[in-house]
């Protein structure tokens, strides 16, 4: 699948293409381009394509990963919101990899909106996300496409580091828990700002995600996610206390917590998904039917 190589955009490319497109990044969409070739091929090669993967690359803005991502893949679906963008893609695609041009879909689209894409089912992700907006892509990618086995996304490092955070740590939180929920999370390497144009104000990480399955529970997603995001909303408070507004009362809560064996005075920053789940079980709705009989 690899015989078949793109010519990759440098920096001078970049420019040229952007000026020629009258395209001028943007703060608002995070628009950041890649600008180093050695980069999107570590990308390419840390994401771990297999012959067959169909990607969806959010956010292709210039090209300069799609590029390197059309060699590795039997397809790629490039999402972006950016209708200028979009539209220059496949010409971008055509000049500097014709061969491989049948390879690219690119739907014009907000990447929050989309549920599903046109042609065989997504199997991995591989994206240069904006930090704005990078957890909530990821996060609503992985519940409307479940065919998508494996991700790599390049974010902010400091999002990269919530993104994979361990319970305990303290940057574990809301991102960290809910991407548990749907697989195994590590970070993947570092990226510093000079591969960009313009150059960020901040370093940048890879963070990898491999998908299994979620924690056996008899709770739904939307209530695991439901205690999650409450344990955090006040996140220096015992989930006795932060859950009382869940549960209906911090005693209600107390009871939901010792029946799912934690510790009411621990705090939510050291539990992992497979403990929410179990608190979720205990939740008002589900109360009459798992808790002990008195």
């Amino acid at each position: 699948m690899g015989e078949t190589q793109a010519a990759l955009l440098g920096p001078a490319d970049v420019r040229e293409l952007a000026e020629r497109l009258g395209v001028r990044p943007t703060k608002t969409l995070g628009q950041n381009f890649v600008i180093d070739a050695n980069t999107v091929r570590r990308i390419v090669r840390t994401a771990g394509l297999r012959p067959g993967d169909v990607v969806i690359e959010v956010g292709p803005g210039l090209g300069s990963l799609t590029l390197a991502l059309l060699p590795a893949a039997e397809r790629v679906v490039a999402v972006e919101v950016d209708a200028a963008l979009a539209a220059a893609l496949p010409g971008t695609v055509a000049a500097r990899a014709p061969d491989l041009a049948g390879r690219l879909e690119v739907v014009h689209a907000d990447a929050m909106k989309i549920t599903q894409v046109p042609g065989p089912e997504p199997t991995a992700l591989v994206a240069n996300l904006p930090y704005n907006v990078a957890v909530p892509v990821v996060l609503h990618l992985l519940a409307a496409l479940p065919s998508l086995r494996n991700a790599l996304v390049m974010v902010q490092a400091e999002v990269a580091d919530r993104m994979a955070a361990a319970p305990g740590g303290k940057v574990y939180g809301v991102p960290s828990v809910k991407l548990a929920w749907y697989g195994d999370v590590r970070r993947a390497g570092a990226v510093g700002r000079a591969v960009f144009w313009p150059a960020p104000n901040v370093d940048s990480g890879l963070v990898a995600f491999t998908r299994r399955d979620p924690p056996p529970t008899a709770a739904t997603r939307a209530e695991v996610f439901a205690v999650v995001d409450a344990a955090f909303a006040q996140r220096r408070k015992t989930l006795r206390a932060a859950l009382a507004g869940w549960a209906g009362s911090a005693a209600a809560a107390e009871e939901a917590l010792r029946a799912a064996g934690v510790d009411p005075r621990a705090r939510g920053e050291g539990l992992d998904v497979a403990a929410f789940a179990r608190i979720a079980e205990y939740g008002p709705s589900r109360r009459e039917d798992r808790l002990p009989a008195p």
